[in-house]
C-alpha cells in the first residue's frame, strides 16, 4: 500500500507488484477521519484486490520517529498502529517530498507529466522539487555515484523578504505566522490568501475573498486585485524556486508539484515567474540555463513511492517505520 498524507487530502494506493500500474483508491480529507487507520479502511473498501503485504506513508512533517504529529493537521501517523490494525507485516514513513522527488525519474514532459516555465534544458545534476499547498514541501535528488540521494528539507519556513519597494510597501501588512514571514507563510494556498489581503489593505479597501479559491476563481473572471496577487506569487514563486536551484546547484530542473501550481500555470507561463527565477546576480547565466517545470500529473507522490518500493537499490533516503 502507497500513501501521500498532506494537511488537507489523504490519498492511497495500491501496488500489486514491482512493475505494475498503480492502483490508485478514493481519496480522502484528514479532517473527515480522527485518524490514518480510519481513512485507509475507509479507501481499501472498494478495492477487490489481494489484501496488501506491507506500506510506504509519504507524510507531510519531519520524518524523525516512527510516530509523528502532521504540521498542518491534526493526526499522528503511527506506523505501528498502522500495521497492526492492518496486518501488515513492515511500514515505512517517509517526508512527503521524498516520493515526489522520486517521481521526476519517472515522469517526463513527452507524457504530457510536465509543463515547461521558459527555456532551459536538463544536465547531469541535482533536481530539486518544490510545492505550494496546505504549505510548502521542498527535497531534493542528488545523484552520488551510481545512487539518487533523496534529501527531504524543511526549507520552505526559511524567511522571506521583499527585495523591492513595491513589495517593502506591503510587507507591514503581511500576517505573521509564529512572528515570522516565512517561504510557507506567503508561498502556499493560505500564503496566497494572505498576499490578497495585504494588497487589498495596502490599497485601503475591504478584501472582498474568504478563502485561497475565491482568489484564483477572481483572478479567472478579470478581477484586477486578484490577478495582482497571483502576478505577485507568481514572481515570488520564482524567486524562491531560484534560490532553490541555486542553494542545492540542480542543473538537472526545479520541478514545481502541490495543488496550486497545476492550476495557474499559464501564469507561471507568462514572465514573471521566470524573470525572478533568472534574476540571481553574478549567477543570472548559470539560472537561465536551468529548466523549470510544473508537475501536472495529478498523483506524483504515489508515483514516486511506487517508483521507491520497486527500485530500492536505485535510491538512498531516511527513513522511520514499524517491522511485525
Amino acid at each position: 500500500m502507497l500513501g501521500d498524507i498532506g494537511g488537507t487530502n489523504a490519498r492511497f494506493a495500491v501496488l500489486p507488484a514491482p512493475g505494475e500500474p498503480v492502483h490508485l483508491l478514493p481519496r480522502t480529507l484528514t479532517a473527515d477521519t480522527p485518524d490514518p487507520v480510519g481513512a485507509i479502511t475507509i479507501a481499501l473498501q472498494g478495492y477487490e484486490g489481494a489484501a496488501p503485504r506491507s506500506a510506504m506513508i509519504a507524510v507531510a512533517t519531519r520524518v524523525d520517529a516512527p510516530a509523528i504529529r502532521l504540521t498542518n493537521a491534526s493526526w499522528v501517523i503511527d506506523a505501528e498502529a498502522i500495521g497492526k490494525a492492518l496486518g501488515l507485516e513492515r511500514v515505512t514513513l517517509v517526508n512527503d517530498y521524498t516520493p515526489v522527488a522520486a517521481s521526476v525519474t519517472v515522469l517526463s514532459e513527452e507524457k504530457g507529466d510536465l509543463a515547461p516555465i521558459g527555456s532551459g534544458r536538463p544536465e547531469a545534476g541535482a533536481r530539486v522539487v518544490l510545492g505550494p499547498g496546505t504549505g510548502l514541501g521542498v527535497g531534493a535528488l542528488v545523484p552520488v555515484e551510481d545512487r539518487l540521494a533523496i534529501v527531504a528539507t524543511e526549507a520552505g519556513h526559511i524567511e522571506f523578504g521583499p527585495s523591492t519597494e513595491e513589495e517593502a510597501a506591503l510587507w507591514p501588512h503581511l500576517e505573521r505566522v509564529g512572528g515570522r514571514v516565512s517561504a510557507e507563510v506567503v508561498l502556499s494556498g493560505p500564503g496566497m490568501f494572505r498576499i490578497a489581503k495585504a494588497i487589498t489593505a495596502h490599497r485601503c479597501v475591504t478584501c472582498p475573498y474568504a478563502k485561497p479559491n475565491d482568489v484564483l476563481t477572481a483572478a479567472r473572471e478579470g478581477d484586477e486585485m486578484a490577478q495582482a496577487a497571483l502576478d505577485l506569487f507568481a514572481r515570488w514563486l520564482g524567486r524562491y524556486a531560484g534560490d532553490m536551484a541555486l542553494t542545492f546547484e540542480s542543473s538537472g530542473g526545479v520541478f514545481i508539484a502541490g495543488g496550486i501550481a497545476p492550476r495557474m500555470v499559464d501564469i507561471l507561463q507568462s514572465g514573471g515567474f521566470r524573470e525572478a527565477f533568472d534574476h540571481k546576480a553574478p549567477h543570472e547565466a548559470w539560472a537561465r540555463k536551468v529548466p523549470a517545470f510544473v508537475i501536472v500529473n495529478a498523483e506524483p507522490a504515489l508515483q514516486g513511492l511506487a517508483a521507491l518500493v520497486t527500485n530500492p537499490g536505485r535510491f538512498v533516503f531516511k527513513s522511520q517505520g514499524w517491522t511485525a
